[in-house]
């Protein structure tokens, strides 16, 4: 995922996702990795990410801290997580706790959002 912070307006912003799928979607970089993905909002605790899976790519196990959830927009994904497979497609979402290890694959390719919702530390109103 790219390090660019992008600043955003303060209560609102609208995100064109085709515009940002068309971004996302270079062919150099998914033939390099087999997946590629857009941070659309980092805010606090809350990140929202635009993935875009190339055919037979791969998002490797991982886990994440927070609360998450990945929303097929285009094509189909399989996530493997809590030993089992879910498929997904458009108008599905599913949703994994905190900690629960998952990996992402796509035959065809595909894009989905990934939102995560990270942990507030219990110091940060101090």
């Amino acid at each position: 995922m790219s390090p660019v912070r992008r600043e955003l307006a303060p209560d609102a912003r609208v995100f064109d996702l085709h515009a940002e799928r068309e971004r996302a979607a270079d062919p150099a970089l998914l033939e390099r990795g087999g997946r590629n993905a857009r941070t659309l909002l980092k805010d606090g605790p809350l990140r929202v990410m635009l993935v875009v899976v190339g055919p037979g790519g791969t998002v490797a196990e991982h886990a994440a801290d927070g609360p998450t959830t990945l929303q097929p927009l285009e094509g189909r994904i399989s996530v493997t997580a809590l030993a089992g497979e879910h498929e997904l497609g458009p108008g599905e979402l599913l949703s994994l706790g905190p900690g629960v290890t998952h990996s992402v694959t796509s035959g065809a390719g595909a894009t989905f959002l990934l939102t995560i919702a990270l942990p507030v530390p219990a110091d940060a109103g101090t």
